[in-house]
């Protein structure tokens, strides 16, 4: 990969993009924020710095194969988070959308330039949670000082004084982003299992050119009986007899659908087995298919106890993906979502609209991460002086200790009020921090729409990239709209000068 693969990052024109003042489309919005991040020397050489950091020191960044610099990973990484869109509608946004190739530093001359899917995807997966942070870090403070000027108009009205910092009041929620899995039944998950160790093992043996010992026929008959239990499942007959005839039918279809289960995962071991003692066998591989051996051996245990022996599986027992181990059976009690399978993400917005911090949870509930959250979001913006919270984030230990970093806490207790907590939630200052709290809803609402409704990448460490890249994508549109409303003020100003 090479660094500089069209003209060094000073000479490109980005200068010259215009963008349209009045569209209440997001892809304006979006590069106005971008474009003030690179026609800004000081922010441009910070995010920079940052991004540096996607290349190893033992790659020589202009010598090689062409690749993609750092600015075109970021802008592609931004947009597909943004625009809530795959890697197939970004291949044809980067290579035909006008505006989008300009901010890229494609000028008109520069047309032929084509950038390949697999490009795209091997280039933007190399961000890490940690550099999008420090960028979102950039991004929010570049937006605070924009916020604190005031608009120019012909007479160059003077600015603020920079060193005297606005105190910022925050609202901390959280929400779950969902994973890119089916709804799981301990049926379905064996099916999976077993599935890719008979695909991994058939790879494996013709790659090694050893005879197959169970092949894709395998996976039909299986399925075909597990298709067998879900049909059954379906029945809605209300007659006595028949309900008693179909549990028993039940009960078989799931012997006969184990009894082959085992019969294969036997069949596929002592295959794996023979394979182990092959010269030159891929241990990675071997790892992979005893990993899925071992999802099917407690598949096929738990369905053993809860349909043969009557048994309630315990929840901390239970997987609800072998592809996504980390998915979570949450119930946050919203109307109409019973269950959501994904993981809990924590958000610190400010009044300005602005994420200033988030916290990706597995694991973790509201009340562990109250302390942490606010802890983090200081270290980070040390003028953070007041927070709001629901009820999911209370308990004794956090009130103290939150009372003790914040000026202002808002954070309503569970249960019955004692007549002290009476006082603190009558007081003004209290009851306007509820009110304002609801607020923090919308920028739930803005990340789902812009992304972070399912996270369709693979892993924990991909999920954490995505929900970071989320945030600074909203982060960078919110900059943008912020521009853009300046730009319409003066607009009317020199209208009204004009006339």
């Amino acid at each position: 990969m090479r660094q500089q693969t069209r003209k060094p990052i000073e000479e490109m024109q980005v200068d010259q993009v215009k963008l349209e003042l009045n569209s209440r489309d997001d892809i304006p919005q979006i590069l106005g924020g971008l474009q003030y991040i690179f026609l800004n020397p000081t922010l441009r050489e910070q995010v920079l710095k940052i991004l540096d950091g996607l290349f190893p020191n033992e790659i020589d960044l202009y010598n090689g194969r062409p690749g993609m610099d750092m600015w075109s990973i970021f802008v592609m990484g931004v947009l597909r988070l943004n625009l809530n869109c795959d890697y197939d509608r970004l291949h044809n946004l980067v290579n035909n959308h006008k505006t989008i190739r300009q901010i890229l530093g494609h000028g008109f001359l520069d047309d032929q330039h084509c950038y390949y899917l697999q490009t795209l995807k091997d280039n933007v997966s190399l961000l890490t949670p940690e550099m999008l942070d420090q960028i979102n870090q950039v991004v929010v403070k570049a937006g605070h000082e924009l916020i604190k000027k005031k608009v120019l108009g012909d007479d160059n009205s003077p600015l603020p004084d920079p060193s005297v910092k606005e105190k910022l009041r925050g609202r901390c929620d959280s929400f779950v982003v969902e994973t890119n899995v089916e709804y799981p039944t301990d049926t379905r998950l064996l099916f999976d299992a077993l599935r890719k160790v008979i695909e991994l093992l058939i790879r494996l043996c013709r790659s090694h050119e050893v005879d197959e010992s169970v092949g894709r026929g395998e996976i039909r008959r299986l399925k075909k009986r597990w298709r067998r239990l879900q049909k059954l499942k379906h029945s809605t007959s209300t007659d006595e007899s028949k309900q008693a005839s179909r549990l028993k039918e039940i009960i078989e279809a799931h012997q006969a659908y184990l009894d082959l289960a085992r019969e294969l995962l036997e069949r596929a071991e002592q295959k794996l087995e023979e394979l182990e003692k092959k010269k030159g066998i891929d241990k990675d591989k071997i790892l992979k298919i005893k990993e899925f051996m071992n999802h099917a051996r407690r598949q096929i245990d738990q369905t053993h106890r809860r349909v043969m022996q009557g048994q309630k599986i315990p929840h901390q027992e239970k997987v609800f993906s072998i592809f996504e181990p980390h998915t979570e059976w949450l119930k946050k009690g919203k109307a109409g979502v019973p269950v959501e399978l994904g993981v809990m993400v924590c958000v610190v917005e400010d009044q300005h609209q602005f994420i200033l911090h988030h916290r990706v949870m597995p694991q973790e509930v509201d009340v562990d991460v109250a302390v942490i959250m606010i802890k983090e979001t200081q270290q980070r913006f040390p003028e953070f002086s007041s927070c709001s919270f629901d009820q999911g984030f209370h308990s004794p230990g956090n009130q103290r200790q939150l009372s003790g970093l914040l000026e202002t806490v808002i954070l309503p207790k569970k249960g019955r009020l004692s007549k002290k907590d009476q006082e603190r939630q009558q007081q003004v200052v209290f009851i306007e921090g509820r009110c304002q709290h609801a607020a923090v809803e919308s920028a739930i609402h803005a990340l789902e729409v812009h992304g972070l409704d399912r996270c369709p990448d693979h892993g924990l460490p991909a999920f954490e990239r995505y929900v970071a890249l989320a945030v600074v994508a909203r982060n960078l549109q919110i900059l943008g709209r912020y521009i853009q409303q300046r730009e319409q003020e003066i607009e009317k100003e020199r209208w009204k000068i004009a006339a």
